[in-house]
């Protein structure tokens, strides 16, 4: 592609690279879908272009949502990749342990203001870690990465969205999973009311449930 020079590579995945690129003279993000040759030809090439085209329309409505997203600049499903913008900043992930008690509570909030705003115009993000979450340089919160995303109102699936958020700040954040994840549900609950939120946490409670079940019976 013309005036496309790779920088470094940033993550190899299952389903895609992520690098840092110059276009134009613009550092940018490509994400290029791999080849999966396990997979038929034709079956590999239809899933590949569907994902390609399927997560940009999603960060697009998440955008009009109100949730900060990169900007998409070229969708190439002749080479199945994206590129986009390149959100100058830093992971939540390394962000977290660096605040103080009263900012990373603030951050909670704003993160779960986000989730409100996807979930209550049925969007599903599908992997809600603080891996893709971005703090830019003018303290404005991004979400990337919809690649795992849907469209979909049904309250099963906005809780395991939230679910794996939880999971992921016990796994990452796990000295102050508890009290991060409270501040994230409150955040949540100012945007979609408490109502829904008290359904939404219930359903939590019930996928946890199952898992405990099932980890249950695989020890029996």
């Amino acid at each position: 592609m013309d005036n496309l020079i790779i920088l470094k590579q940033l993550q190899k995945g299952a389903e895609a690279t992520i690098s840092l690129a110059n276009w134009y003279e613009k550092k940018v993000i490509i994400k290029s879908r791999k080849i999966k040759k396990y997979r038929h030809p034709q079956l590999d090439e239809r899933i590949r272009r569907f994902r390609t085209i399927h997560e940009p329309q999603l960060i697009y409505e998440a955008k009009k949502a109100g949730v900060p997203t990169p900007t998409i600049f070229l969708v190439d499903t002749t080479n199945m990749l994206i590129i986009m913008e390149f959100i100058q900043g830093k992971q939540v992930k390394y962000l977290l342990p660096l605040l103080s008690k009263t900012e990373r509570s603030k951050l909670c909030f704003k993160i779960g203001e986000l989730v409100g705003k996807l979930h209550f115009y049925g969007l599903i993000h599908g992997d809600l870690t603080t891996s893709n979450m971005i703090l830019d340089d003018y303290d404005k919160l991004f979400l990337i990465d919809f690649g795992l995303g849907e469209k979909q109102n049904e309250l099963e699936s906005r809780g395991v969205d939230l679910h794996l958020m939880k999971r992921g700040f016990q796994s990452t954040h796990n000295q102050f999973a508890n009290a991060s994840f409270r501040d994230v549900m409150s955040g949540y609950s100012n945007v979609i009311g408490e109502p829904f939120t008290t359904n939404i946490l219930e359903k939590i409670q019930e996928i946890e449930l199952r898992g405990r079940y099932v980890e249950e019976r695989k020890l029996k």
